[in-house]
């Protein structure tokens, strides 16, 4: 009772910084412990033997709401300190997430217990304890749109409109590094199979309802082979998953896609996934690296699946890898000029 707006959107959540602290005391002990303690040093493990691999191609994969939840900071470094080379993610993740707070609004710590009533009458929008001002998810919605009408009326893949967003971030970003901008900076590609399940969709559908006769569209199908481009170009390659889903199982395509396309190329030589889903469902994102195997999609002889809320392990997984300085001996891939010509 009593409760307006602002009262709710008072605490603002921070971003680990991985930098900060130094994980690989916790790793190499936890390394010698048993249950997800020790799958947690494992998959830190060849987390970095994916880093000191100079011929593997690292792709980082995000599904769920651990961006808004603190991690935000965490993929960037991922990106800053080359530990990662391309990026398949769900479209909340990059727009309602990153984007968003590129733009200067924030997501806040609130409460799994509230009256989502009281939250609706207020408009915020929660994730289980996390609000989000809808008002200001409105406005993201909105500049997806402007973009959208900015650029050549024809099809893109989300990498492509995801790689404008990184342009139009240079000049109009208030919130500095997002994972966006950062991406650009690098070369990372990023892409979103599932763009328009997310702010992106609602800016897109009113750039085309404004622009009926010449508009943007999505082209999901050329992404596809785009990112299927570069498990070609790789001479192998590993996955980092956070969750599982569509970015999961499309980046795992990727062998397949390339072998109907005539070419030779190694299943995906090292996997990391950190998840909390139950494989009993039979579904793509609780089914365990070994059952992908049986698709010719992961090699089962370097991965691990974490069964663990990925904030409560992927900032010392991340930490471990920084500290270690691995990243400093690698070659930055920079695959975004592939197509960027």
């Amino acid at each position: 009772m009593g409760h307006n707006k602002s009262s709710f959107l008072s605490t603002p959540v921070e971003h680990i910084d991985i930098t900060s602290f130094d994980a690989r005391p916790i790793i190499e002990s936890m390394s010698k412990m048993s249950f997800t303690s020790r799958e947690t040093g494992n998959a830190a493990k060849i987390f970095n033997e994916m880093i000191n691999d100079q011929d593997c191609t690292i792709f980082l994969t995000l599904a769920g709401s651990t961006s808004a939840a603190g991690c935000m900071q965490l993929y960037t470094d991922l990106v800053k300190y080359n530990m990662v080379d391309a990026i398949v993610a769900t479209g909340a993740s990059i727009i309602d997430m990153d984007f968003f707070e590129a733009l200067g609004f924030k997501h806040y710590q609130g409460s799994s217990f509230q009256d989502d009533n009281v939250l609706r009458e207020n408009y915020i929008d929660r994730i289980y304890d996390t609000y989000i001002d809808e008002d200001e998810l409105q406005a993201c919605d909105k500049t997806i749109c402007e973009v959208a009408n900015s650029l050549e009326p024809r099809p893109h893949t989300s990498r492509e409109f995801i790689w404008e967003l990184g342009k139009y971030l240079k000049t109009h970003s208030k919130k500095k590094n997002s994972l966006i901008e950062t991406a650009y900076d690098h070369g990372v590609p990023i892409f979103c199979p599932a763009f328009t399940d997310s702010s992106a969709g609602f800016g897109l559908v009113i750039h085309q309802e404004q622009n009926p006769d010449k508009h943007l569209t999505i082209d999901s199908i050329r992404e596809f082979r785009e990112l299927t481009e570069i498990k070609i170009k790789s001479k192998n390659s590993g996955l980092f998953m956070i969750g599982g889903g569509v970015p999961k199982n499309f980046i795992q395509d990727t062998v397949i896609c390339a072998e109907l396309l005539g070419k030779e190329v190694e299943m995906h030589k090292y996997a990391v996934q950190i998840t909390v889903a139950d494989s009993r469902d039979g579904a793509c994102s609780s089914s365990t690296l070994k059952e992908a195997s049986s698709w010719g999609k992961v090699d089962t002889t370097k991965e691990q699946m974490v069964f663990a809320e990925a904030t409560s392990v992927m900032p010392l997984i991340a930490s471990d890898a920084y500290h270690r300085m691995n990243w400093k001996n690698r070659q930055r891939r920079r695959f975004a000029t592939i197509f960027n010509k």
